[in-house]
């Protein structure tokens, strides 16, 4: 799937639990969905050590997967939130971080 079409699912989804929280209290601020992506942070955390044999969380690989999802769907909304053009953002960080890397290694490699 594309960014453009996980965006767009994203979207809806946000769009739903808008209407709900309209309908059954108020919609989320910016902050909560915030608050939100950490909560769900830290259960990804929790699955992962127990994928890792660290620890027992119920689940299993289905779960963990879920969480990804969980995960991945707040940084799309929260980019949108925001007005960061999450492809964009991608490819100018991860050609920085490309760049500073191979400067670290030429520099690493010199020395050994």
């Amino acid at each position: 799937m594309h960014l453009t079409e996980m965006q767009k699912q994203a979207f809806k989804v946000r769009d739903l639990y808008d209407e709900l929280n309209r309908r059954e209290r108020r919609v989320w601020q910016r902050s909560e969905f915030m608050l939100g992506f950490v909560g769900d942070v830290g259960d990804l955390a929790k699955l992962v050590m127990a994928q890792e044999g660290a620890r027992e969380v119920p689940g299993g690989r289905a779960a963990l997967e879920h969480e990804f999802g969980d995960c991945l769907w707040s940084v799309v909304v929260l980019a949108d939130a925001y007005g960061v053009d999450l492809g964009a953002a991608f490819r100018r960080t991860m050609a920085e971080l490309e760049h500073a890397i191979s400067e670290q290694l030429a520099s690493v490699g010199e020395r050994a």
